[in-house]
């Protein structure tokens, strides 16, 4: 099994550590033509509109929705989750749009108001301290998305069927279980094809 990290933009060498602590074999996609070699794909933080135009650029949006159209799990966290959402506050169209939320771009603040903060997490028997930075937040979620954890009564965590999308900055601690959690949606995946 193996896993792309998006590799335009943000935090890449550190969801590739996470990746492979969490049991995997880790692939940085700089090419989209590198997508039909994985089986998941991780869209780090950065900032949404920078990696908008990288992946304009470089030809990854329709790409990108095939791999999401083909069932293969993706998981966004803080810009990637933007990238995810089918609505965006503020923006008249989404980016790729292949997850049912509203996110909301950096609504607990700027760079200076970063923070961390411990969250319980369903399925999670301790809490996991999650890194806040520029961080987005989800304001609504459809029918069929599971709320997996908020903070201060916003949603921050959140699975819909093979999306996953966080606002805040996993591959930032040494605690993995939630990338963990998303290798497991990925061989869930593979085994239901």
């Amino acid at each position: 099994m193996s896993i792309g990290v998006l590799g335009l933009q943000g935090a890449v060498r550190e969801h590739v550590r996470s990746i492979e602590a969490s049991g995997a074999k880790a692939i940085v996609i700089k090419h989209a033509e590198q997508l039909s070699s994985v089986d998941g794909l991780v869209m780090p933080g950065g900032e949404s509109t920078t990696m908008r135009r990288l992946i304009d650029l470089y030809g990854f949006m329709q790409p990108l929705r095939d791999f999401a159209q083909a069932g293969k799990p993706v998981f966004g966290t803080c810009a990637g989750l933007i990238l995810l959402a089918k609505e965006v506050v503020g923006y008249d169209e989404p980016h790729l749009g292949v997850m049912d939320v509203n996110v909301e771009r950096n609504s607990f603040g700027r760079q200076k108001e970063s923070f961390e903060a411990d969250l319980m997490v369903t399925g999670l028997d301790e809490p996991y301290n999650a890194v806040f930075i520029r961080a987005p937040h989800i304001v609504s979620a459809g029918p069929n998305t599971q709320i997996l954890a908020t903070h201060n009564d916003r949603i921050v965590l959140a699975q819909d069927g093979q999306f996953l999308g966080c606002s805040f900055h996993p591959e930032l601690t040494g605690d993995h279980r939630i990338m963990k959690y998303f290798v497991k949606m990925v061989e869930s995946a593979m085994v239901s094809v």
